[in-house]
């Protein structure tokens, strides 16, 4: 009988290779990132591989689209004290995101790099935050300091040279020094100061390429402005590209571009004339330049815009924001305080305005209350409860230029 052959057994289906996140294109790669909580998440999930950078690195669309979900982020505040300590620092405590606080910890914000010859009077001040860097002064050493607490990127500079007070009209004042960073040429900066004598203006600025300082002409043609006064302009800020100053007591703001270097002279709105603590400078989201002026609890936002009629740019008021109830709610005070406790405002960087409460009537070595409010969601936010130092400069993480390819710097404003 012939034997029956055996039919040989089915072959076992063999399972899919298993797909890994590495397998997955950049595009998904994107997808998944910009669920990231914060550019911090973004800056850890990048380091991981060289593929991860890649990705991020990929799209200039996808950059903005992340930066619009996820602005760069409010690590803290410095804080200038009236006297010789050096500049402290309060950060931002938020437990749900544990990559920020990893950034916060890996800080260097005690300064410790910041060089001086004597470690018991260092009398170094913040003059700006800007770009993830600050901007440090030293009178007593003539020493300017770019500092980044992050990276521990240091950079020691000279004051500008005493020609900048030649031909000077009766005082000399030193008004501000402000940190300018190239999307040109990205790691080089410049440092510029600007100074006035009674009537005139002047600039002095400084190129990290060269390691020199180039001081302007005076400007002659200011607007008039009252006589025989040392300071007749305030503190300044920098917004949009342009270095802005008010008037002590005229409507008008001093304006240099920072591109052209030319100054120019552009109105205020008329019931802000001569009341510069009650109002500040500074840049929208879309990097425009703004005005936020407080009365107790309300916002008065303006921006420069054309006039319908005559095409003249014009500072127009584009909203009136009350926050008496969300400021009461988020500070748990009481209307029984709404006479004692007002609002003042220090900054407004990227369309976030920071400010603080301050009590009108009482010890104003109490604790106040931190608090930012952006101009775009409307959102009130509290940053922390603490004594006011005087000097706040809100420090804002910068992008770093790791994940930005060469091409698409320009649309990165800080």
């Amino acid at each position: 009988m012939a034997s029956q052959q055996q039919p040989a057994p089915a072959a076992k289906p063999q399972a899919p290779a298993p797909t890994t996140i590495t397998a997955l294109g950049e595009d998904l790669l994107c997808e998944i990132f910009v669920r990231l909580p914060s550019l911090p998440s973004l800056v850890r999930a990048a380091a991981a591989c060289r593929a991860f950078l890649a990705a991020v690195r990929s799209s200039p669309s996808y950059l903005r689209r992340f930066r619009a979900l996820h602005p760069p982020p409010l690590l803290g505040i410095f804080f200038d004290s009236d006297g010789t300590e050096m500049p402290t620092f309060t950060p931002i405590r938020r437990p749900s995101d544990p990559d920020l606080a990893a950034v916060v910890r890996g800080a260097d914000v005690f300064l410790t790099r910041v060089p001086d010859q004597d470690d018991a009077f260092p009398v170094w001040q913040v003059a700006e935050c800007r770009g993830g860097y600050l901007l440090l002064l030293n009178w007593r050493s003539e020493q300017i300091a770019a500092y980044n607490p992050l990276t521990r990127a240091l950079d020691v500079i000279p004051m500008p040279p005493d020609e900048i007070s030649d031909d000077c009209r009766g005082e000399f004042v030193y008004t501000d020094f402000f940190l300018i960073f190239s999307e040109e040429a990205p790691g080089s900066f410049r440092v510029v100061s600007l100074c006035h004598d009674e009537s005139r203006l002047r600039a002095a600025v400084f190129l990290s390429t060269t390691r020199e300082w180039q001081i302007l002409p005076w400007t002659e043609d200011v607007p008039a402005q009252p006589s025989g006064e040392k300071h007749w302009l305030r503190g300044g800020t920098q917004a949009g590209g342009l270095l802005c100053w008010s008037h002590a007591r005229k409507a008008y703001k001093v304006v240099l571009d920072t591109a052209t270097l030319q100054f120019s002279f552009i109105d205020l709105p008329e019931h802000l004339k001569g009341k510069g603590y009650l109002y500040m400078a500074g840049d929208t989201n879309d990097g425009k330049l703004c005005i936020v002026s407080v009365v107790e609890f309300t916002l008065f936002i303006w921006l420069r815009r054309a006039d319908a009629d005559d095409d003249v740019q014009k500072w127009m008021l584009d909203s009136v924001i009350p926050l008496e109830g969300e400021v009461l709610r988020a500070t748990e005070s009481s209307r029984a305080d709404h006479g004692a406790i007002k609002l003042k405002v220090w900054a407004i960087l990227d369309g976030v305005v920071y400010m603080s409460t301050f009590e009108t009537f009482r010890d104003y070595t109490q604790p106040c209350w931190f608090l930012s409010f952006c101009l775009v969601t409307k959102k009130l936010e509290k940053i922390f409860r603490k004594r006011n130092d005087s000097h706040v400069r809100p420090y804002i993480m910068a992008w770093p230029p790791s994940l930005v390819g060469n091409n698409f710097r320009p649309w990165l404003r800080r």
